[in-house]
């Protein structure tokens, strides 16, 4: 049996359910998910390893209007992301209208384009004619992302789509982003799940501390600074009596012990560094590049 391999950028507006696709298909949660658009702001690789198939995945930013110095590099990553891979997978929310923007700016590309939450289509006959519209940008695959309907069919087709290759890494890999990297992906959605419409956008997340040194134990500590702009958010992140930050730290915790198979101690600190999201040293220090 042929191998295929090659690398895949996951595209398409905030919130279609892009890091929700990688998160099923690798197997780990390795990208922040949330209902709230705009989760994930850097590239995320994952690796995808099925018989015949080894996708390189990377979950991009969602494409958006740049608001700020963070959206610009946001954006930035995303385009970036578009210029290095071998085929783009648009993810499209079928429950919303056509989007004739973004089917123009793929023009001309090879792109897969794997229409989303189809089940959550009130009317089923609206689905043909959807996919008969996307079909004018490239081969329509219709699926789930959250329960998993129509991957199989997805992969399929990038299979087929992809190059004829040796895989580019082994296949026990599933990300190249480095474990703490990934801890501070699970705090800022657990911020994000937690707090309100305002407080996720000025905020991120930074790991000062990531101690493996008892790990043989059984046993991780790590110290992360959530970083926010303002002092009235730091107080909306703390919460009374510091309820909010606990509340964090323990779902963040839960995910993360998962992720580790070991105890973890995890310590959050609250940080107010004014206009990070426009400070173009702060953006660098704090990992989002776009340059």
């Amino acid at each position: 049996m042929s191998s295929h391999t090659g690398t895949v950028a996951l595209v398409g507006r905030p919130n279609a359910g892009k890091s929700t696709l990688l998160n099923r298909l690798v197997g780990v949660r390795i990208a922040a998910v949330s209902p709230k658009p705009q989760t994930t702001r850097t590239r995320i690789m994952g690796i995808v390893n099925v018989p015949g198939l080894q996708a390189v995945l990377v979950d991009t930013p969602g494409l958006h209007g740049p608001r700020s110095e963070l959206n610009r590099r946001m954006v930035k990553t995303a385009e970036g992301a578009m210029d290095e891979v071998d085929l783009l997978c648009w993810i499209v929310d079928a429950t919303r209208p056509h989007d004739e923007e973004l089917a123009a700016r793929f023009a001309g590309r090879k792109v897969v384009v794997a229409l989303n939450k189809v089940d959550e289509l009130e009317d089923k006959r609206l689905l043909l004619p959807l996919m008969a519209i996307y079909a004018q940008t490239g081969v329509v695959v219709p699926i789930s992302a959250l329960t998993g309907d129509g991957t199989e069919e997805l992969l399929q087709e990038w299979a087929r789509s992809l190059p004829e290759g040796e895989p580019l890494y082994p296949e026990d890999h599933v990300t190249d982003v480095r474990e703490k990297d990934i801890c501070a992906e699970l705090i800022r959605e657990q911020l994000f799940v937690a707090c309100g419409q305002e407080i996720p956008y000025v905020a991120a997340v930074e790991i000062e501390k990531f101690d493996e040194s008892e790990r043989a134990e059984g046993k991780v500590t790590i110290f992360a600074r959530i970083v926010i702009e303002k002092p009235s958010q730091k107080a909306i992140v703390i919460g009374a009596g510091g309820k909010m930050v606990k509340r964090i730290g323990t779902a963040a915790r839960k995910q993360i012990e998962a992720l580790l198979g070991a105890r973890v101690m995890l310590k959050l600190f609250v940080a107010v560094e004014p206009d990070w999201t426009t400070n173009p040293r702060m953006l660098r220090d704090l990992g989002y590049t776009g340059d």
